[in-house]
């Protein structure tokens, strides 16, 4: 299960074939002037040979200890005749801790093309489980030890609302409409304040029943079936809905877990949540968390809607908005 497939979406100029210099420099000089060591990379003519050191950079995450004598990498250029020049004296741990001190896009998408030293640093376990640890990312399983602490700092980074539109910013794009009783369904401005005060648009329903849902495909967002199934983050749901005062109303939600021929292995479907007229009209949250669930889980279908219950012509039904679905593989 490797971080190839993820980040080639998120970092399209990434080179996974092996590091490259920057066009017309040495490898090694493109090293030194990123480090601060040089004012800029030094072109130079001709194939420039790099010497390998005795220990590589995987040895990071070893048990074992480093040596006392800082080892330094040396480059040789020739140009006309080969001379010797140290064009650079960067401790492991120190590229490591310069690299922990870089936005995370350009670790991947830049220092890891800069040469084999770099590369090696930039997909070592040690300097990605070093990033959690720093960034607070810890699995929500303690049990459960990232085999690709790269993969799970991404995910981390990835995590985000797999629902589309669920403020109704852009009319019912991204909804498959179930059931569109009495009036139909409508988009209106809140009635009142929600507690994030970004949410200005709802959702609301008639006085027939109505459902809308989305079906949620992981392994298109990002998330592979050997991920899901070994890791089983949590599936954080959450749902907003608030009545009229002078209406009473319904709320459903039905939210599935499905396998790969979309039949369901878990279901959250609490009971219906009731209303009478002239309630305090203020937003309620629904939420769940889907833990320990099993292998299997590939899709993720989402329902939810209701109606009012005096049939008033209209739109004065339960209104719903903010609607939210998060894989969260670590702890909040």
């Amino acid at each position: 299960m490797g971080i190839e497939p993820f980040t080639r979406g998120l970092f399209p100029q990434m080179n996974t074939r092996g590091p490259v210099g920057a066009e017309g420099t040495e490898p090694a000089d493109t090293c030194s002037y990123l480090c601060g060591c040089s004012d800029k990379p030094k072109v130079v003519r001709g194939r420039g040979r790099r010497r390998r050191r005795k220990r590589t950079a995987a040895d990071m995450g070893s048990g074992q200890s480093f040596e006392s004598a800082p080892r330094r990498l040396k480059t040789e250029t020739q140009s006309g005749s080969s001379s010797n020049e140290d064009l650079s004296a960067v401790p492991l741990e120190i590229l490591e801790e310069i690299l922990l001190n870089l936005p995370y896009k350009e670790v991947v998408s830049i220092c890891r093309l800069v040469c084999h030293q770099w590369k090696e640093v930039a997909d070592s376990e040690s300097l990605w489980r070093e990033r959690c640890r720093r960034e607070g990312y810890r699995p929500s399983d303690p049990s459960k030890i990232p085999n690709d602490w790269r993969l799970f700092y991404f995910l981390c980074k990835k995590r985000r609302n797999l629902l589309k539109n669920p403020r109704g910013e852009h009319k019912m794009q991204g909804w498959q409409i179930v059931e569109n009783g009495g009036d139909k369904w409508k988009i209106e401005g809140v009635m009142v304040r929600h507690p994030d005060d970004t949410v200005q648009k709802n959702f609301v329903t008639s006085y027939g029943m109505c459902k809308k849902a989305q079906l949620i495909d992981l392994e298109r967002e990002g998330y592979n079936s050997s991920f899901m199934d070994h890791f089983q983050p949590d599936i954080r749901i959450s749902d907003w809905y608030a009545p009229r005062f002078d209406c009473g109303s319904e709320y459903d939600i039905c939210v599935e877990l499905l396998n790969q021929k979309k039949q369901p292995l878990h279901t959250f479907a609490p009971e219906t949540v009731l209303f009478e007229q002239w309630n305090e009209q203020k937003w309620y949250r629904m939420t769940h968390v889907f833990q320990s669930y099993g292998p299997g889980v590939r899709y993720i279908r989402f329902t939810h809607g209701g109606k009012d219950t005096q049939f008033w012509a209209g739109w004065y039904g339960i209104r719903v908005t903010n609607s939210c679905v998060e894989i969260s593989p670590a702890v909040d």
